[in-house]
């Protein structure tokens, strides 16, 4: 069965959904986005998601003011059509169809934005062995803009990393710059060292992410040590564990990096531990 897509207001069959080809979102990536994770039927973090969206939206200065009212109903209603249990609900908001290509765009409201959503069914990430086993990452230069705190669609070098990794056998790739890790090509980056968790701090740097909000909080009430700071590629190598956290992977080991072993290769019993804590609390507040 055809999935159901919202577009602008509208919910239509994704064979007939359809978005200008003078929209800005097409032309120049001029648009931002979210995924909510959606387990057992129900949404996880949606409050958090929707807080950096509107956050997203401001510093990109699009006019559009999240109605938390009406964006539940809407994602609650996508559920509904499209059946969903496990995966997970894309919503996208460019600038508008100003009419033209242009650099230039007008200020405030001039152009109405477009409004998406899509979702996508996944596994239920309590049954991936994949992500319980651990992966393997490489490294790669990190290429992309410095403004990574801002959800965009400008998703281009973490594309070209993944696929690399991907293609060389390995899970994914962590983006280094001026010698330290940044995070993943779709999550944040942590390691483990002597039971202090060290993963890089909020910046322009990387992405705020939503989930790691909530890891850290957990493994503060763990009573956890947690360092926010930078660390390099040999400081991975040489620590105990390393995972990463994202809306679609939750908590997910790191096992070894560039063909090294983290720790004795297996996925440590700190990430393991989180990773089993981040579902359990996230189910009890999903709606």
């Amino acid at each position: 069965m055809s999935r159901i897509v919202y577009v602008n207001g509208n919910y239509v069959p994704e064979n007939e959904a359809t978005v200008s080809v003078f929209d800005r979102g097409f032309v120049m990536a001029d648009a931002i986005y979210e995924v909510t994770a959606v387990m057992d039927g129900k949404m996880i973090e949606f409050d958090g998601h929707m807080a950096r969206m509107q956050r997203s939206l401001d510093e990109l200065g699009i006019a559009y003011k999240v109605d938390y009212d009406e964006m539940l109903a809407i994602h609650r209603e996508m559920i509904t059509r499209n059946n969903l249990v496990s995966g997970g609900i894309y919503i996208q908001i460019t600038r508008g169809n100003p009419g033209d290509r242009d650099f230039l765009f007008e200020d405030g409201d001039a152009i109405s934005p477009t409004i998406v959503l899509f979702t996508q069914e996944k596994p239920d990430p309590r049954n991936n062995s994949n992500m319980e086993s651990g992966w393997h990452v490489m490294t790669m230069d990190d290429l992309r803009w410095h403004r990574r705190d801002i959800k965009t669609v400008q998703l281009l070098w973490p594309s070209l990393a993944k696929t690399a990794a991907i293609r060389s056998g390995f899970d994914d790739t962590w983006m280094v710059e001026n010698g330290t890790i940044t995070e993943g090509t779709s999550n944040n980056a942590y390691i483990i060292k002597d039971g202090v968790i060290i993963t890089r701090q909020l910046s322009h740097d990387i992405l705020h992410g939503i989930t790691r909000a909530s890891l850290l909080r957990y493994a503060k009430d763990r009573q956890m040590t947690i360092e926010e700071r930078p660390f390099t590629v040999d400081e991975v190598k040489a620590a105990d564990e390393a995972f990463v956290t994202s809306a679609s992977t939750y908590v997910t080991p790191i096992i070894s990096i560039d063909g090294v072993n983290i720790g004795d290769g297996a996925p440590g019993k700190h990430a393991l531990e989180l990773r089993q804590v981040y579902i359990e609390e996230s189910l009890k507040a999903a709606i």
